[in-house]
């Protein structure tokens, strides 16, 4: 994998330095690109429920107790009542959590689609049906009802201890398969302003966007507050708030690059940096340190009709090699693309590149934020 990471990484950063660099220091963007209307926003919804009609794939009832649990009591609702002790062995019945996102401004009767995924142990939910289940919000208020046959993108069988197995199996979507049964308050159409928020913060962005709406809308509509919230004047009628945020989403403004940062994934290797990454001039030097630990059995069998027992042990040869790394050279580098070639030239591999970046920030030869994921 390393290997493979290895070849791909000059390519990939360096793709990603042209593509960056060909783009500039700053690029115009319309305000709906870099910024949100605050309130304006999708809501989490959760709810906990039955998938029935498996084709013998469901959850195995002794070790999950809670789906004879919901099963019994919805069986009670419907006006289904158990005789005391008895022990239901189902194969068809699957506990699920379904999670869906509703959007901004939804209302009472709108489809929205959901996911259904496994809390079990089920083998698959593959054409099973979701029973009615209500959707809470994080208010605990229930905002959608979801009912449906569940859509498995996978394929799996299996016979004779062997299996075979495309894509997930537990986990799959219903589209629209939720409505709408309450709307979420929205501060949208009350006040007489709005605030506009950047999705990243930074002043110099922040200032554009109010000068743009000044300068389209009037010269006190717009008010930056800090680096990340414009406050701006909006008219008080629905239809004359909607068309005057019509038009201010489709202004264009000036944005900058941004900070400098390289984002570091110490579990893949992965190295991924933007364009305002600067390096200056700075030596390194990096070796590679390997520890070969190999374990042979050793047998030792006694003679025959010596009483004696067959001892297995194991002989450890431990071999330890270190590669002496050259010290190369690195020019400064204004460009992304320069930076690119510099760190090329180590002939690093992922892994090493991690600790390579981190010890040029520390010496002060890197110009860039470190983030780790």
């Amino acid at each position: 994998m390393h290997a493979m990471l290895r070849k791909a990484l000059p390519w990939i950063m360096l793709m990603c330095g042209l593509g960056m660099f060909a783009a500039g220091q700053a690029r115009a963007e319309r305000i709906k690109d870099v910024a949100s209307v605050q309130g304006v926003r999708d809501n989490q919804l959760i709810g906990y429920g039955l998938v029935v009609g498996l084709d013998g794939t469901g959850d195995q009832t002794t070790q999950t107790p809670f789906t004879v649990q919901s099963l019994a009591t919805m069986l009670q609702q419907l006006g289904v009542n158990l005789p005391a002790g008895t022990n239901l062995q189902l194969k068809n019945v699957a506990a699920a959590m379904i999670t869906a996102h509703l959007p901004a401004f939804a209302q009472p009767g709108q489809p929205i689609d959901i996911t259904v995924s496994s809390m079990g142990n089920a083998k698959s939910l593959r054409g099973g049906t979701l029973l009615l289940t209500p959707l809470k919000g994080a208010d605990g208020q229930i905002y959608a009802m979801a009912q449906g046959n569940v859509l498995i993108a996978g394929a799996g069988e299996s016979a004779g201890g062997s299996k075979a197995q495309i894509n997930q199996l537990n986990a799959g979507r219903i589209p629209n398969g939720a409505t709408v049964e309450r709307a979420v308050a929205s501060s949208f159409a009350t006040g007489d302003t709005l605030r506009i928020e950047l999705h990243a913060t930074d002043f110099g962005t922040a200032r554009r966007v109010a000068d743009a709406i000044n300068e389209r809308m009037g010269s006190t509509t717009a008010l930056a507050l800090d680096g990340r919230v414009i406050q701006v004047r909006a008219p008080q009628s629905p239809n004359d708030r909607v068309a005057f945020m019509a038009q201010l989403e489709n202004l264009t403004v000036t944005v900058s690059s941004g900070a400098a940062k390289i984002v570091l994934n110490a579990r893949t290797g992965s190295v991924v940096m933007n364009q305002a990454v600067t390096l200056q001039a700075c030596a390194v030097a990096h070796g590679n340190l390997s520890v070969t630990v190999n374990a042979t059995p050793v047998i030792s069998q006694p003679a025959p009709f010596s009483q004696g027992q067959t001892v297995v042990s194991e002989k450890a040869d431990i071999q330890i090699k270190q590669d002496g790394g050259k010290i190369v050279m690195l020019d400064a580098g204004v460009k992304l693309a320069d930076v690119v070639k510099a760190l090329n030239s180590l002939g690093a591999t992922p892994q090493d590149l991690l600790a390579i970046l981190q010890a040029m920030q520390a010496s002060g030869a890197l110009r860039a934020e470190l983030e780790i994921i």
